[in-house]
């Protein structure tokens, strides 16, 4: 080559460099074989089983359709399994097992007498407060009537044997309770010789809760004649007394008996509580009138 033609292949270069930063990406190149200069270019076969390209228009199965520059929704996002949720074995993605379903028990059907009674039995020794007719006809699955005859039946059986026990209804329920006559042995391995009682104060005022209730403490200082704040405390911790609402003329808390006051005096409902005539003084109008 001479001198002249080798400095006209160099400026011919020099004028067609292209800086790094200017230059276009180079287009993938297919993974098909080009034809060579001995082979005609032939048109491919069309094949059956070709899969055509998924667009931003088109969905494919199992799959929503996204478009590439768009976020995935989170919805999606959240119940697209990830890497923590689905195993990984080698190269392949185990499903997890869904845990089977419990086996369902047999329940007897509670046809005879027997069995319903068995069933009774079993409920009332785990409940910690009577537990009513209704709510157990609910839980078995039967007539009321039918439940209130069998808890009757039960009750007439425990005190026909001579049980320890007995069966009782209570604050609108049944529960089982030990019989009066084997209560001295009972608090003796309960109270162990501790015996906590409440005080006359705290007797005086649980009265006159239990006959004027809901009662306020004002109106419970009034009748006792002393502040009773300390006291009605007292009664609220042991579980005798409870708040039950405000009175609407002055905001003052109202008070009234619990469920488990009925259950220390073995009273069924309010209207079982004595009546009040025969303990009151002869000159009870003297007493009113007096200045």
């Amino acid at each position: 080559m001479s001198s002249d033609e080798r400095g006209n292949s160099l400026a011919d270069q020099a004028a067609a460099w292209v800086p790094p930063w200017a230059r276009q990406p180079a287009e993938p190149q297919s993974a098909e074989p080009q034809p060579g200069p001995e082979e005609p270019d032939e048109p491919a076969p069309a094949v059956a089983d070709e899969v055509p390209e998924q667009t931003a228009g088109t969905e494919t199965a199992g799959a929503p359709a996204t478009a590439p520059d768009e976020p995935v929704p989170a919805a999606v996002a959240a119940s697209a399994p990830g890497p923590a949720d689905v195993p990984v074995t080698g190269n392949r993605r185990r499903v997890p097992r869904r845990p089977e379903p419990r086996p369902a028990v047999d329940l007897p059907a509670l046809d005879d007498d027997a069995e319903l009674d068995a069933a009774l039995e079993a409920i009332l020794l785990v409940v910690d407060q009577p537990i009513g007719e209704m709510l157990l006809a609910q839980t078995l699955e039967q007539p009321v009537e039918r439940i209130g005859a069998a808890l009757e039946r039960l009750s007439a059986g425990y005190t026909a044997a001579g049980h320890g026990f007995d069966l009782r209804r209570a604050a609108g329920g049944w529960r089982f309770y030990t019989r009066a006559e084997y209560a001295g042995y009972v608090e003796r391995y309960i109270l162990d010789g501790q015996t906590v009682r409440l005080t006359q104060a705290a007797l005086e005022t649980l009265a006159v809760v239990a006959y004027k209730q809901p009662v306020t403490r004002s109106r419970l200082a009034a009748v006792r004649g002393v502040n009773c704040d300390g006291v009605l405390r007292t009664l609220v911790v042991r579980g005798l007394v409870e708040e039950c609402g405000t009175e609407p003329d002055s905001g003052a808390f109202l008070y009234r008996t619990t469920t488990m006051f009925l259950e220390k005096l073995g009273l069924n409902t309010l209207a079982d509580l004595p009546p009040l005539a025969p303990f009151l003084p002869t000159d009870i109008e003297e007493l009113t009138d007096a200045p």
